[in-house]
């Protein structure tokens, strides 16, 4: 196949379109999805949007490369088409991927706007996060390009060479579910409900040390510096989003 240093996708002599490996680019996704959700967690969960920040300048470099310069060169790329090195490719057309993958571009460019030079943090932090993991999660555990099928959408050309091959295929051929099977799925999520509440009623509750409750309950505003207080004040993302007492917790405040 032909290959220069400025050009996205691959010449194929079988296609008519340039093509991308997509067992590379469904692993290079696993991978972003993983350093994404540990960010995501780390800002959700701990308040803690670092690296958030730090995953937006590598997530935006890895595009940069890939939309601007050649896919063949992205960093996460290169990693999963390692990972799948000894598996059949499967080529996809190009343009489709482009277009989808310039729509995580956009999200990106205006993370590092907002969080990493301006340090915005709050809701729209973790709204623009959930939206890339959920872009990236369809792709690496279903085959699913979203922004793809946005692309059929908006595009008077009309995507080729799609994961699957749903884009040649008729609807009527596609696998269907029966109605057994659907009930199999419904008991397994009752399952899951009934475990749970056996598990909250029969789970060991750790009791409150002694320690921890009469220092707590010594404690008042009197007693607390005022460099303390002003560290303890709980910022308005953590408000908005209703974790004022994870913020707390997390940080070691009363």
């Amino acid at each position: 196949m032909k290959q220069r240093i400025f050009q996205f996708g691959q010449q194929h002599p079988d296609y008519a379109v340039p093509v991308l490996n997509e067992r590379a680019v469904r692993a290079s996704a696993g991978l972003l999805f993983l350093l994404g959700l540990v960010a995501f967690m780390n800002a959700w969960l701990m308040g803690n949007f670092q690296p958030t920040r730090l995953f937006v300048v590598l997530f935006l470099v890895d595009f940069s490369i890939r939309i601007l310069i050649n896919p063949q060169f992205s960093p996460t790329l290169i990693v999963g088409q390692w990972v799948v090195r000894k598996q059949q490719p499967e080529w996809v057309g190009a343009p489709q991927k482009r277009f989808a993958w310039a729509i995580g571009f956009v999200l990106a460019l205006g993370m590092l706007y907002l969080m990493v030079l301006n340090n915005v943090v709050g809701p729209i932090n973790l709204i623009v996060c959930a939206s890339c993991l959920t872009l990236m999660f369809f792709e690496t555990a279903f085959g699913i390009c979203l922004g793809c099928k946005l692309y059929n959408l908006l595009s008077p050309d009309k995507a080729q060479l799609c994961p699957g091959g749903t884009c040649e295929l008729p609807p009527s051929e596609h696998c269907r579910i029966a109605g057994v099977q659907w009930v199999a799925v419904s008991l397994f999520a009752v399952l899951i409900v009934q475990t749970w509440h056996w598990v909250e009623q029969t789970g060991v509750h750790r009791p409150v040390p002694a320690v921890a409750v009469n220092a707590t309950s010594s404690a008042n505003p009197a007693s607390v510096s005022p460099a303390e207080q002003e560290r303890c004040k709980v910022p308005n993302f953590a408000k908005a989003m209703g974790h004022e007492a994870q913020w707390k917790l997390h940080n070691n405040c009363p």
